[in-house]
């Protein structure tokens, strides 16, 4: 019969990742006084009765006895010098720091962004442990299971993070577009108001990190778009930017009508800063014609012929996109609509002077029509 009694008992957690481990692990067993009990270091072994934590001992080799088991010789009211065997387990607990844990959001979490609106975010990270009250951690989260691993404890742990994340992200963040320089702020304030949280369960969280918070695809593109805009310098600057490029890019492609790529070497310095708010409207109806500027300051959408506002970017009436585009009769750069003079070339853009043959008007200087060759006479002085 002794030879069945346990005469050693130890655990060595073979995976590093066993914070609690039950001796033996299909339940208790008959334990007798005079067996050893070695613990070893950052280790507490816990003795149970009944489903009831009692007696803890420390890291060393222990020969159990009444004496370093006194709740429990109380509880089975053994009397002192007791031989005979007892029925017990033996709960062996790790409280080494237990590292690289991590937590998330398993579905994304609301915030209300005060640039964009309510968007949805995720959030990831990653946190260190300790267990520091062995029997407080048994009786809260262990209970009865025979080996408790790190996973157990972060899938719970990982609900109370983010929920204490997602107050802090209401309270110290106003927008997504601000929220990385808070990383370090904000894991230093979640940890301080999650140490209580873990001190209930007889654990110490020791490091705490947010390693990212990412916003969907498109929130994400937005973000993207807003810091290019800050590059940039102001709003101003940025549309005058992208029109330049957009008239470039029609006029490497081929696109849209004749001549629209035309003067953006020369002509762009000078023209561009007058383009931008009077000439961004789509062009040259189907002919290639800019439409005529009215004594009102409108001009007809070459879509639907609706009468629209000079500075208008798009047509009231059919959302067509304006651009207003006059060729200089001089050097046939582009200029705007409503331009005096050439910026390429400087020539008077209000000349009279016109070919009496066909009518074509023609710059100051000119002495024979370049449309139809007619020798050309100065306009009389008045």
């Amino acid at each position: 019969m002794m030879s069945q009694f346990m005469e050693v008992i130890e655990w060595l957690d073979q995976t590093g990742s066993e914070i609690v481990h039950r001796y033996p692990k299909q339940g208790s067993a008959e334990i007798k006084f005079g067996a050893q009990l070695v613990v070893r270091e950052n280790q507490a072994a816990i003795f149970v009765r009944d489903g009831k934590g009692l007696d803890i001992l420390g890291p060393g080799r222990h020969t159990l006895s009444t004496m370093n088991l006194p709740i429990l010789t109380k509880v089975l009211s053994l009397p002192w010098g007791f031989k005979s065997p007892f029925r017990a387990e033996v709960y062996f607990v790790s409280q080494k720091i237990f590292t690289n844990m991590r937590w998330g959001t398993k579905d994304p979490v609301a915030f209300k962004d005060s640039e964009l609106g309510l968007i949805r975010l995720r959030a990831f990270g990653a946190f260190t442990m300790q267990v520091t009250q062995p029997l407080l951690f048994v009786n809260t989260l262990v209970g009865t299971q025979g080996s408790f691993q790190t996973t157990h404890i972060e899938d719970y742990l990982r609900e109370v993070i983010v929920s204490r994340l997602n107050d802090f992200l209401g309270e110290m963040v106003d927008s997504l577009i601000h929220l990385p320089k808070y990383y370090d702020e904000m894991g230093v304030a979640v940890k301080t108001r999650l140490t209580e949280d873990f001190r209930k369960y007889g654990t110490e969280l020791v490091d705490f990190y947010i390693n990212r918070i990412t916003p969907p695809e498109e929130v994400q593109k937005m973000i993207d778009e807003r810091a290019g805009m800050a590059a940039v310098g102001d709003i101003e600057k940025f549309m005058k930017y992208k029109a330049a490029k957009a008239m470039g890019d029609a006029a490497t492609s081929g696109g849209g009508a004749p001549g629209m790529g035309l003067g953006l070497g020369a002509g762009m310095g000078a023209g561009i800063g007058m383009m931008i708010p009077g000439m961004l409207y789509q062009t040259l109806g189907k002919e290639g014609i800019a439409p005529e500027i009215s004594s009102k300051g409108t001009v007809h959408c070459p879509e639907c012929h609706g009468e629209v506002n000079l500075d208008s970017r798009f047509c009231a009436h059919c959302g067509h996109q304006m651009v207003v585009i006059k060729k200089c009769p001089q050097c046939n750069k582009n200029i705007t609509a409503n331009a005096k003079f050439c910026p390429a070339c400087g020539v008077d853009l209000k000349s009279k002077l016109q070919c009496q043959q066909c009518k074509t008007k023609l710059p100051p200087g000119t002495k024979f029509c370049f449309n139809c060759g007619e020798p050309i006479s100065a306009p009389a002085k008045s």
